[in-house]
């Protein structure tokens, strides 16, 4: 281009196309041939499409609670996954004979990969996970193939999300079945431990800190009686001995003694006396003498009256020994009575004190116990959902996959797409047209018009003879 200055107007473009127009036709249906060409001799593939519904549980939620959480679009993806994997394409393409031709070029691998690559699934985008049906599409030469692989995959799809529900459920009851033993064991070998702790320190635990208060007050009112018994019963030993004391010094007429003065007292006293007197007596006189001899004879009196004066004859004194004996076993009986209820005072005053200490060691073991119980029944409540969840699943009466429009034989290709590849031949056609004319015009250093002079060689042109386009002119 000369001029690239110059303003062009519609009659320029007019004038530029009309010159240029073989640039524009040539491209134009070179493409467009081109295009019509490739629609009519491309490979035919036809595209099978399988419907598959997502249906409710037949069992309310409210009534059985699924274990299965996981939305839709994130199982469909896993099912996916799964169905697409090199072991299980492999074996739908020996049972199905796919790619007889590529498979005498090919590796196994290769063949997967274009599988994979003819397999679609779609699912609604939805804001919610709650979606109601999905489309499996396979794509192929043969329109009859194309119809088996997506109605194959379709039951590969049924089977699989049965399969990983049936074995999400069952996992789910089995690990909590293996935690609910767990803490059932957990749980028993604390109540043995706590069972223990009680048994070993029974008496002295917290919640018997009341009983015990109230038997040591018992205890202490029973040990008050039993002393002011015990004193009562030493006033009375005190009283019968005195009385005793008296029968066995009673009044007596033992005779003269040998300064011929009485004497009163017991029969042993006297008789001692007596013969402290005779021996007195025989060391200043002979045994002639009147007061020896007379001394001598009351002696002998005296023990022949013996069994007169023995006081264990008497049955007051008898009564009274019989009493103090009765006296000496009460007050011994009193007295053990006491060391018991002082030991037994000591004994509650321990439990009492010790109760605090106690409630101390035995609130982390309660805590620890209490705290395993709710978490036993929580599982166990959560271990019979998983049951009933699991047989839910085991009967197929949870959420299924179900075919409501199986696919068909295709009978109109979906590549190539005749109306688009002509329509894009047809634009591409174009586009390569009014690139040639473009190109062309910017390549020309021709002059066609008095302005292209003036640009290039800077002469003002003062005349121009027009164009002659007829014979009449």
């Amino acid at each position: 281009m000369i001029n690239p200055g110059r303003s062009y107007n519609v009659e320029d473009y007019k004038e530029i196309f009309l010159r240029r127009r073989l640039y524009f036709i040539i491209p134009l249906v070179v493409v467009f041939l081109g295009a019509c060409v490739w629609a009519a001799l491309a490979p035919r593939k036809y595209m099978a499409s399988t419907l598959v519904l997502v249906t409710p549980p037949r069992v309310p939620a409210e009534l059985v609670r699924s274990t299965v959480t996981s939305g839709i679009t994130e199982r469909l993806n896993s099912i996916s996954q799964e169905i697409m994997s090199r072991t299980r394409l492999e074996a739908v393409i020996d049972e199905l004979k796919l790619f007889p031709e590529e498979s005498k070029k090919v590796d196994r691998e290769v063949l997967v990969e274009l599988m994979r690559q003819n397999i679609r699934v779609d699912i609604p985008q939805r804001t919610s996970e709650n979606v109601g049906y999905f489309a499996i599409k396979y794509t192929s030469k043969d329109p009859v193939v194309a119809a088996a692989v997506a109605n194959k995959l379709s039951s590969l799809f049924i089977e699989e999300n049965l399969k990983q529900r049936e074995q999400q459920a069952v996992g789910t009851s089995e690990f909590l079945s293996n935690e609910l033993k767990t803490t059932r064991e957990r749980l028993e070998t604390q109540g043995k431990e706590l069972a223990d702790y009680k048994r070993r320190h029974l008496g002295e635990l917290p919640e018997q800190r009341d009983t015990n208060i109230r038997l040591l007050e018992q205890i202490q009112l029973q040990y008050q009686r039993n002393e002011e018994s015990l004193r009562a019963a030493q006033d009375r030993q005190l009283l019968i001995g005195r009385q005793m004391r008296d029968l066995e010094n009673p009044t007596v007429q033992p005779g003269e003694t040998g300064s011929g003065g009485r004497s009163r007292g017991s029969f042993e006293t006297q008789l001692d006396d007596m013969k402290k007197n005779l021996a007195e007596l025989q060391s200043r006189y002979t045994e002639r003498h009147p007061d020896v001899v007379s001394l001598k004879r009351k002696i002998a009196e005296m023990e022949k009256r013996k069994d007169a004066f023995n006081i264990n004859n008497d049955p007051r004194y008898r009564e009274l020994a019989n009493a103090m004996a009765a006296t000496d076993l009460e007050i011994k009986r009193l007295q053990d009575e006491s060391g018991k209820l002082r030991a037994q005072i000591g004994q509650y005053r321990g439990r009492v004190e010790g109760a605090t200490v106690r409630e101390q060691q035995m609130s982390s073991l309660v805590q620890e116990y209490d705290n395993t119980k709710r978490l036993y029944e929580s599982l166990l409540r959560k271990s019979e959902e998983a049951q009933q969840a699991e047989n839910l699943e085991r009967r197929q009466k949870g959420e299924q996959f179900r075919v409501v429009d199986p696919a068909r034989v295709p009978e109109k290709p979906v590549q190539p797409d005749v109306p688009k590849v002509l329509l894009l031949g047809l634009i591409g056609g174009l586009a390569c047209g009014f690139g040639g004319i473009f190109a062309r015009e910017q390549l020309d250093r021709s002059f066609h018009d008095p302005e292209d002079i003036e640009a290039t060689l800077g002469f003002r042109v003062l005349a121009s003879i027009p164009r002659i386009t007829s014979k009449a002119q």
